[in-house]
Order: structure tokens, then sequence, then C-alpha cells
């Protein structure tokens, strides 16, 4: 039963039924038609038994007469409704509180879905017909939008429902008849899913992935080495995947074992069959004219995925005001010269700011590291890492008369002052609401942060060289989203990629991958390289970067509306915590701040 399929770990009911007695709810119907034993067998295993009521149709009883058929319920105070093959983040305590405050009967949670758009509302939100009918004609519509199904309901509201088998649409149509009034929320850009098909279950799971800024889900228990993984992949509980599987774009249903050397693609995978998608009906993204799109990331710029003679593209589209557009060209030309694992640029079309890539596929290191990997996997692919970055810190940095844009481009004092002063306005006190102690204090000790670091060696920087920015490619690192490099402190990317709060590092192991990255360096810099001096610049790099990521975390997700950057705030907190426990002495005002976030 649809109710019962699994979404990232946990059922479609679950999900539902948690959100529900979020709101104290006395008690609960479920109504019961396919599959009923099943679903009393969950319920009666799960933390809601005591609240259940069990209504069962033999026969389907409609929209409305299951309604009906719980009257013994839903007779006394006020009711919310919610279809059970739906997957929603609808705010349903708002929208009790809506129909509290109205007056209405019935209270419609409505939003903008074009393909079903029926439901015609006034400007006050009440509805005025349904599907072009109504009780009462009214001329003054401004909206058109789609019921949901979730609503809220006076108990008066079900004596306009005939016993038997009815329509709940035709109940709406009579309360208005009869003088009432039927209101409706807007939810317009809510998660809102109707699991009705394969394709709207893997169209719903992946839009929930990439709501929360993810496109690896697997389950804690799932078993498997040398997996190969790639697009969005879900791997729900009790999953093995035998040495050498790959898997792109797929959806693993609980307790299934892929066989040594099987791959999926586009497709949902249970216990002895698959139901093969096409990739824009997997991914819930329509084809336009430009390809897929890809990516979730934090910029303005646009990534799509198109066909070509000679397999796939990826099509950069920037906005108008794209002010890093030829940086990202420039940059592409001058790190491939010089080894820096950038991806091949293909074509340019400067006067639309658009370019052609080489795709690289979508398994960024973030993802890659979402699949449970045996330590010495992961160290290893932090290794060749660090091998490709001394290409970029050592040979490009040795050429950097060959690109002007770059040799003129410093990470400097003001570029130091703007990131804490991002941290500041963006963190502190824009998603914080904190205001500092003491400005002067404060001020002075960035003042001579900035100036410490601005003192510091340059070399080429990636600048953001964090898990997200570094893709596997056929177990190859690559760099994307490098059109910010500039001449800065190499230990600035060090601190990026082995303190990076979207993956945490054991001490450990950061311990060893420094001493390889310095190893290194030595080798490739000889007695132009200071490991002391090296380590007293990591402790600087790391106060700044996790200032300006912070400050970043803030910007997206207040500013942007990308609010999946919060989770990645406790860590970045914590390392930052770290680095002013370490330097509390030099820089106490800053500490006193941090402490207090």
């Amino acid at each position: 039963p649809k109710p019962l399929l699994p979404v990232l770990g946990h059922s479609l009911l679950s999900r539902t039924l948690e959100r529900i007695a979020a709101l104290n709810v006395e008690r609960i119907g479920v109504n019961l038609h396919h599959k009923p034993d099943l679903i009393m067998s969950w319920l009666e295993n799960s933390p809601y038994k005591d609240q259940i009521t069990l209504f069962h149709e033999n026969s389907l009883l409609g929209t409305g007469g299951a309604l009906k058929n719980a009257q013994s319920l839903l007779g006394e105070g006020v009711f919310l409704v919610h279809n059970a093959d739906i997957l929603t983040d609808i705010d349903l305590k708002a929208l009790v509180e809506v129909h509290r405050a109205s007056g209405n009967i019935a209270t419609l949670a409505l939003h903008d879905y074009p393909a079903h758009n029926k439901v015609r509302i006034n400007a006050v939100e009440q509805v005025v017909s349904v599907d072009g009918y109504s009780a009462n004609p009214s001329p003054d519509t401004v909206r058109v939008l789609a019921y949901t199904g979730i609503a809220v309901y006076d108990a008066a509201f079900l004596a306009y429902l005939p016993d038997g088998i009815s329509n709940v649409v035709n109940a709406w149509l009579a309360a208005m008849a009869a003088g009432k009034t039927v209101g409706s929320m807007d939810v317009t850009g809510c998660l809102w899913h109707d699991i009705g098909t394969p394709a709207s279950y893997a169209a719903a799971i992946v839009d929930t992935l990439r709501r929360n800024g993810e496109g690896i889900y697997a389950a804690a228990d799932v078993q498997g080495r040398n997996i190969n993984i790639d697009g969005y992949v879900i791997i729900e509980d009790g999953c093995r995947l035998s040495e050498g599987a790959a898997l792109r774009n797929a959806i693993v249903l609980p307790g299934v074992h892929i066989a040594r050397e099987t791959r999926y693609e586009n497709c949902i995978v249970g216990d002895g069959f698959h139901v093969e998608l096409s990739e824009p009906e997997f991914l819930g993204i329509p084809l336009s004219e430009l390809g897929l799109q890809i990516g979730i990331g934090g910029s303005g710029r646009r990534y799509y995925r198109s066909h070509s003679d000679e397999g796939t593209v990826v099509r950069m589209v920037c906005p108008p005001d794209e002010a890093d557009y030829e940086r990202h060209i420039k940059y592409s030309e001058f790190f491939a010269r010089h080894s820096v694992p950038v991806p091949k640029l293909l074509s340019v079309d400067v006067e639309n700011k658009r370019a052609e890539f080489e795709d690289l596929g979508d398994l960024s290191l973030y993802n890659c590291l979402k699949f449970p990997r045996p330590a010495e996997d992961i160290e290893s692919i932090y290794q060749k890492i660090l091998i490709s970055l001394i290409s970029l810190h050592v040979d490009a940095s040795n050429h950097i008369d060959e690109c002007e844009l770059l040799a003129n481009r410093p990470f400097d004092y003001d570029y130091f002052r703007w990131e804490t002063t991002y941290f500041l306005e963006r963190f502190v006190e824009g998603l914080c609401g904190i205001q500092p102690d003491s400005w002067g204090a404060l001020e002075g000790e960035f003042d001579r942060l900035a100036r410490t670091a601005d003192a510091l060696p340059k070399a080429i920087i990636h600048r953001d060289f964090q898990s997200q920015n570094i893709m596997i490619t056929r177990g190859v690192p690559r760099f994307i989203d490098y059109q910010g490099a500039r001449l800065a402190p190499p230990a600035y990317d060090i601190a990026s990629v082995l303190w990076d709060p979207y993956y945490r590092l054991e001490d450990a192991m950061r311990e060893r991958l420094l001493a390889y990255y310095i190893n290194l360096r030595i080798q490739r810099s000889g007695g132009d390289f200071s490991v002391q001096d090296f380590h007293k610049a990591l402790l600087i790099c790391r106060l700044q970067r996790h200032m300006q990521a912070l400050g970043a975390y803030g910007f997206l997700s207040v500013v942007r509306g990308k609010p999946y950057f919060r989770k990645h705030i406790p860590e970045g907190l914590r390392l930052l915590k770290n680095d002013v426990t370490e330097a509390a002495t030099a820089y106490p005002a800053i500490a006193a701040l941090v402490t207090k976030l």
C-alpha cells in the first residue's frame, strides 16, 4: 500500500502520523481499503497505536463517504483530514489556526499546481467554485488553485454528507449553498507530491532530497564496498550491495540485495523486481531546450545536462549580472594548461554568458561520503585530492603571469576584512540576532587578523575548496566552482577541505592528511616551504575560513531562501570554537563573541 512506501528511512504513513501527532490531537482515524492487514500490522507496532481508530471500506465510499463513515470519531469539534498518499511539509498547525480564526465550516489547503488547478477563490480566500461548479456564482474570482488533499473542518460539515458513496466536493458546494463559507490557505511552494505512480514516487523522493540539499541517502545499516554511485541514489534499510554494484538515479527499497557487478539506472529496485523510468520521470524535472537542470548549490548560475553526438555535456547559464563569467572561462583555460583537474571547456557564448563543459557526473565528494565507506578508502580519496591540489598551489602558481585576471586578484587585507564583516552581518547579527559586547575591541582584532593573513606567502588557491566543489569522476577528483580563485595563503584551501563543516574528518585522519600534504609541498617546493610557518598560517586561515562559511550559511539560508544550509551550522560553529580555543590569547574579543554563539 502506498502509505507504507519508504521515504528516506521512514514510511510515508509514519511521516504523516508524526506531523499530525505534533498537533496534540486526541484521536486519529485511519481509513483502510487496499491491503488493510499490512497497514493494521504496522499501526499495531507504531507509537500511535493507542490513538488510532480504524475505519474499514470493504468497497470504496469516495472522498465524502469516507468521512461520513468516520462520523463516530469526527462528530465533535474541529477535525483535520489528510490524504495518506501524499508527501508534504505543509504547516498543519498554521492551517488549523487559520481555520479556527476564520469562521469557515471548512478550510482547504490549496496550492498553485497548474495541472490540477480547479478551485476558484476570491480576494478573501473563500472558495467560490470548484471545477466550474458553484453554489453561488460570483464574479470576484482572483485565483484558481489546486486542492492538496488536506483540510480542516468543523463537525457541522458532516451534516452536508449523505450516507453511502459521495464526493466531498459536493458537500463543499452544499455547505456554500446553505450560506456557509469554505475558506482556504495558500501553501504554494511547500513540498507536495501525490504518490500515485512509480514515477511520482521517485520524483517525490528526489525532490525531498533536493530540498534538503542532498543527493544521496543511505540507511545506517547499508552494507557494501567498492560500490559505484552517481546522481540521486536512495538506499533504504537492510540493503546489501555486492562488490562492483553500480547505481545511478536509483531507489533501492528495504531489504534488497544487489548482486555483484549489477548496474541500475533511473529505476526503483525491489526484491526480485525493478521498475525502469526515464531520467526526466525519475528526477521529476521536465526537459527544456537546455537539457535537464542539475546541481543544488548556492549561486545564481544554472547548470544543465544535455546530450550531444559524443555523449553528454554540461551547459552553464549565468544571469546577466554574473560578474565572474569571464573569470570562469579564462581560469578554465589556464588551469587546464597546467594539469589542474577542472572540466574541459568545450564552447563559449560570451554574448549570452553561457558555456559548455565536459560532464563530470553528479558525484561530489560530499555525496560520495554519504555512502558508508571504510576509513582507509576515505583517506585514499583525500590523498588523491591533495595530490591534485598541489597542481594548483605549485604548478599553476609558477605560471601565474599567463593569466592576468588571476595575477591581479589577490586575497588581500580588504578581502579578509570583508569575510569577517560578512560573518558579523549575516551570521552573528542576521541569523543569531546577537550584538557584540565590544565593537572597538572586536574591530581591532579583525583588523589585526586580516593584516596577519594578508602578510602570509601567497599562491593560487581555489578559495572555496570544500567537499561540494570536488567531483569524483570514475574515482578521480576533479575541481569545480573555481571562478573565485585568488592569490592567497595555500593554508586557506587546506583549512577548507580538511576542516570542512560539510564533512567531519576524524582528528587522527586529518592529522595524517595534513602531514601528507606538507610532505608533498616539501618535495615540490624544496627550501621555499617552511613547515613551521605553514602551521602558523593554518590557524589564521581556519579562523578566517570558518567565519566566512558561517556568514555564507546565514546569507544562503535567510536571504537566498535555502534553509538546508542551516544543518551545517553546528559543525561550522564547533570548528570555529576549536579555532578560537587555540588562538584565545591572541584574539580574546573574537573568542568572547564566538563563545556566545
